[in-house]
């Protein structure tokens, strides 16, 4: 009680904030208040340093040249300390700053007093002796008061009350040390860190701020038992997702709730801080990956040209979008069929949506004299075709509906591309294409074939990218996973043993950026989405984090679905010549003459369309 009366007098006084004069003579009075206590500091340092000179023998202290001589030392100290700051705010009370320049004020005031002592003051008024150890204990006490001081503000300022949660910190590196110093100096915090978990064995001694390292990953139970906590934040940025995943399991047995850090590529400039601190997210647990990029070999194509990007209301349009935006293109083009999508994207790099700039196109790929009028209106010198149809179960019941955007669409789209001098074209593609089995797939697969026959023809440089699932896409199963466990289940999942591979939407449109760089005419260039996961397991981890109990239906593949998917056909070789995050493929071009006004383009005709034999590298 008497603690949160002292913090509210420190932080919540109603006479400072009523009377703002008040608060300024607080301020003003404040450093006065700093020279008040090291001039008794001194004080009594001078005097006891006498006292140790005389062998602690008071009597024979010439107490008159004392009196005299403890106003001559201390008014030399601050003086030094005006001089340098010491007494004008300058760095934070029992910073190490202010330590450094306290050291500097005590060892020119005690030499200085030292000669004045000596060559001026006759009688001398103290043992030349005792000005030098009287002036190392008055640094020594100053010092004091400011760590005494500092560690009381401290420990006002730590979390408390109903509403704290015990707090195991995963993680005594950086970003360990900085959340620790967040959650300690911030009093309204919702953590309080009890203890930290590490498995690096030279961290075992190690305390931050007072909280100890007390094991590592092995012994999560039983310290959380024993310093009863509530939560364990993982205060690793750079964690990535099977990491995640294993904490997620240990800290779900251990009855704990975890909290982590966003990626690094999330807190940008700034030190991880409470406000920081989150739950598990689907990202944290699947799409955490390291990716580098040549952002010079990037700038070469895109800097300065004119850039369009098909279906930039989608997920992945959408994010091609705003990172193409911040490499100055000479102007960006966004089409889209849907101009609500459009609204969204353009909101989102501009800060505004008004749709009445020629930035935005509303135009549909299946409209071959539209598509063509634009591209010659407009000379796009890149172009980044992400405009599909491609939910799967949908386009298994309509595989016209896939032949006509997917298939007709792209190939308008790499038409116009070819007459008008496209320098660079970039489709993108999806894991279905690899060996494929649905109507998704084949339709996907005949679009980079289309792509490698322009490719053979063209001026320019022209090639597909292909990868796997995103996180945070439109309609993806996450957002399906989401919605149930808000509904409160139950979780569907098609089969307990199937996986997918997955990326968050920003890394992958950070390689199909990079791909486009580094592809050659007519490949097919497969992103590395690290190891397919379990959707079972994502489920079930994702359960595990509600505080209702979530129950998981299994309902069987559906038409059209593999139970593991893949990013590279049978024939298709893992090469990776120029990234260590991206394979190159060739691909067997199809020529247009043998899809354009098909009457029934069903499964079957898309199936034997798409199984020829690759050419030999």
């Amino acid at each position: 009680m008497a603690r949160e009366k002292s913090r509210k007098l420190l932080t919540e006084s109603p006479l400072l904030d009523r009377h703002p004069g008040v608060r300024r003579m607080a301020v003003a009075a404040y450093p006065l208040f700093q020279a008040a206590l090291d001039a008794l500091a001194w004080a009594l340092s001078i005097w006891l340093a006498v006292a140790i000179r005389l062998n602690i023998d008071i009597p024979d202290i010439d107490k008159k040249n004392l009196v005299k001589f403890i106003p001559i030392a201390v008014g030399v100290q601050i003086s030094i300390g005006l001089i340098i700051g010491l007494y004008r705010r300058r760095w934070r009370y029992g910073s190490f700053e202010e330590a450094a320049a306290l050291a500097i004020a005590a060892v020119t005031a005690t030499a200085v007093l030292y000669v004045v002592d000596r060559n001026f003051l006759h009688p001398r008024l103290a043992p030349l002796s005792a000005v030098i150890v009287g002036g190392f204990v008055g640094l020594t006490a100053t010092g004091a008061i400011r760590y005494a001081w500092r560690l009381g503000v401290d420990r006002l300022r730590r979390p408390s009350g109903p509403g704290v949660v015990r707090t195991l910190v995963f993680g005594a590196g950086d970003g360990g040390v900085q959340v620790i110093n967040a959650m300690l100096s911030t009093p309204n915090s919702p953590y309080l860190p009890v203890g930290i978990i590490d498995d690096d064995p030279t961290k075992r001694r190690l305390a931050i701020r007072g909280v100890a390292v007390l094991g590592g990953k092995a012994d999560l139970a039983a310290i959380a038992l024993r310093v009863d906590a509530e939560v364990l934040l993982v205060a690793i940025p750079s964690a990535n997702s099977d990491l995640i995943a294993e904490l997620t399991d240990a800290s779900t047995a251990c009855g704990l709730s975890l909290r982590v850090l966003p990626p690094v590529d999330e807190l940008f400039d700034h030190a991880p801080g409470v406000a920081d601190i989150r739950p598990l997210t689907e990202t944290d647990l699947l799409g955490r990956h390291q990716i580098s990029t040549d952002i010079a070999s990037i700038s070469g194509y895109l800097t300065g040209k004119r850039v369009l990007v098909t279906g930039a209301g989608g997920s992945i349009g959408s994010e091609l979008c705003r990172q193409l935006h911040r490499l100055a293109p000479a102007e960006l083009m966004m089409l889209d069929r849907d101009e609500s999508a459009l609204h969204q994207v353009q909101l989102s790099i501009e800060g505004k949506a008004l749709l009445d700039t020629p930035n935005v196109i509303l135009a549909d790929l299946r409209d071959e004299q539209r598509i063509i009028e634009i591209f010659n209106d407009r000379r796009p010198q890149v172009v980044f075709h992400a405009a599909a149809l491609k939910h799967l179960p949908l386009l298994e019941q309509y595989p016209h509906e896939a032949y006509k955007s997917n298939v007709i669409g792209s190939l308008n789209v790499l038409e116009a591309a070819r007459a008008t001098g496209v320098e660079r074209f970039v489709n993108i593609s999806t894991d279905k294409a690899a060996n494929p089995c649905s109507v998704l797939g084949y339709s996907k697969r005949l679009a980079e074939r289309l792509t490698a026959h322009v490719a053979e023809r063209a001026s320019g440089t022209y090639l597909s990218v292909r990868f796997g699932n995103v996180i945070g896409s439109r309609g993806s199963v996450l957002h399906t996973f989401r919605q149930q466990i808000e509904d409160g289940g139950p979780i569907t999942v098609t089969d307990p043993n199937v996986t997918r591979f997955f990326m968050t939407i920003p890394e992958a449109v950070q390689l199909v950026i990079q791909a486009g760089a580094i592809g050659d005419d007519g490949e097919v260039l497969i992103l590395d989405m690290g190891k397919p996961v379990r959707i079972d397991d994502v489920a079930r981890r994702l359960a595990s984090q509600s505080k209702r109990p979530i129950k998981i239906v299994y309902t069987g593949l559906r038409p059209g679905e593999k139970l593991d998917e893949e990013l590279l056909g049978d024939d298709e070789v893992d090469v990776r010549p120029k990234h260590p995050l991206i394979s190159h493929a060739p691909v067997p071009a199809l020529d247009p003459a043998d899809v354009v006004g098909v009457e029934n383009p069903d499964v079957h005709w898309m199936a034997a369309m798409c199984s020829v034999d690759l050419p030999t590298r």
